[in-house]
């Protein structure tokens, strides 16, 4: 599968643009300035970006209004092809964001519903109304939001009318779009029949068509199998990774792997693909989490290292910072142009590692070496075998411990290394040793 050996550049597009908040209704093509940073994209060593929604919405993107147009706020259709095949051309597959547990209230669906109430052939389209009731709105009737969100009008996903529209919708972004998957609006919510149906369908569409689904907790075995979807986000390892940089606890994450991928005879999800960030659209950003700055270049070389496909948040990649409590739109701002410096050099070259390694790609996971400040754990695949050492330490440290080889090459500065008389690991330094076999 093509996903597992990407690295993802993630773009909140109407953000990212600097569409109004509000749809104002006014067409512009704002869109194509994706394709203007393809360049910093290459660069930066992506081959996959997971674009936030597209289509034509209320406010926010979440809150559908037609699933099957782009947003007027980011242009047309015909813009949105001509990004899509710049990204093809240049090598970088595109997923977008399905919202398919939840509508908008400006969906034409359920305008009919406000307007005709019990007699809109749509009343069945949606989860639960009640026209003896009422909403925040004052509509004259009640229905489900998603989380007590009325702007987000909850689908009924086991009607075949809903189930035919969204398909046919996913179709036509196939035929006009060409693109390789999707990441699943809160996932955790969807009807698992309807993500069994879905995972056949786009299969149908695309053999390779990868499936990601927004998971936040419990066990992600139950939407991430063979029926439903090839991948989840790893929000366990998301806290796990700053945690334990803040706390000086290397064994925060070192457990949180352990358990999800290290167990000899049992573990949850050996062989799997989780995604993996630092950051996104939804949470501050990194640079404004970390409570050491040293350790933002470590957090990268840990996510890229540890078992999943590593995902970059635009604007994090430079150190941008944002903190959730200012409200969403501070986490997706439109930056003029993209800004280069010396922690894009270094995410450089750990997506380069990464995507050039077998045993970074599909290797299991062994932890090797473990102090408070400091981790080395083994990812090794059938051909490949690679030490990934982290020092978070302001002191250097030597590491002795059993490398099963006397010599390696780190991936990362391309230097060789000799495991003779302990590793000498410098302050604030991470190394992917590739073993000699």
């Amino acid at each position: 599968m093509w996903a597992y050996e990407s690295v993802f550049y993630q773009i909140y597009p109407l953000g990212f643009c600097g569409a109004p908040f509000e749809n104002d209704g006014v067409a512009v093509s704002r869109i194509k300035k994706i394709a203007g940073w393809i360049p910093h994209m290459r660069r930066l060593g992506v081959n996959a970006v997971y674009l936030c929604p597209v289509f034509e919405s209320d406010t926010h993107g979440y809150n559908t209004r037609d699933y099957r147009r782009i947003d007027c706020r980011l242009g047309t259709n015909a813009d949105f092809a001509e990004v899509c095949r710049a990204l093809h051309e240049n090598g970088i597959k595109v997923v977008l964001d399905g919202v398919f547990n939840h509508c908008g209230r400006g969906f034409w669906a359920f305008k009919d519903v406000l307007e005709n109430r019990e007699r809109s052939p749509y009343v069945g389209w949606f989860s639960r109304i009640d026209f003896g009731g009422n909403s925040p709105y004052n509509d004259g009737l009640w229905y489900e939001g998603w989380e007590g969100n009325y702007d987000l009008v909850k689908l009924n996903l086991r009607n075949e009318d809903v189930v035919n529209y969204l398909f046919e919708s996913v179709r036509s972004w196939v035929e006009e779009f060409d693109i390789d998957g999707l990441r699943l609006d809160v996932a955790y919510c969807l009807d698992e029949n309807f993500l069994r149906r879905l995972r056949c369908f786009t299969a149908s569409l695309k053999p390779e068509f990868w499936l990601l689904g927004e998971m936040l907790h419990g066990d992600y075995n139950r939407l991430m199998n063979p029926e439903m979807l090839h991948s989840a986000t790893n929000y366990e390892c998301y806290k796990g990774l700053y945690s334990s940089f803040n706390s000086m606890n290397m064994f925060e994450i070192n457990h949180s792997l352990m358990r999800q991928f290290g167990l000899e005879n049992w573990t949850l999800y050996k062989g799997k693909h989780l995604l993996s960030f630092v950051d996104n659209h939804d949470v501050t950003r990194v640079a404004s989490i970390l409570t050491n700055p040293e350790h933002l270049p470590l957090i990268y070389a840990l996510m890229f290292g540890m078992p999943g496909v590593p995902c970059v948040y635009y604007g994090s990649e430079w150190g941008e910072k944002a903190d959730k409590r200012q409200g969403d739109p501070a986490l997706r701002p439109c930056f003029v142009e993209p800004v280069w410096n010396g922690l894009c050099d270094y995410i450089a070259k750990l997506a380069e590692a990464k995507k050039s390694s077998e045993a970074l790609n599909y290797g299991a996971f062994r932890s090797v070496l473990l102090t408070n400040k400091q981790c080395i754990f083994e990812r090794k695949s059938e051909h490949e075998r690679v030490l990934v050492a982290i020092n978070a330490d302001s002191e250097p440290f030597t590491a002795h411990f059993n490398a099963e080889c006397g010599r390696a090459v780190d991936l990362i500065s391309g230097r060789d290394h000799d495991f003779g008389g302990g590793s000498l690991l410098e302050p604030y330094a991470a190394y992917y040793f590739k073993a000699e076999r």
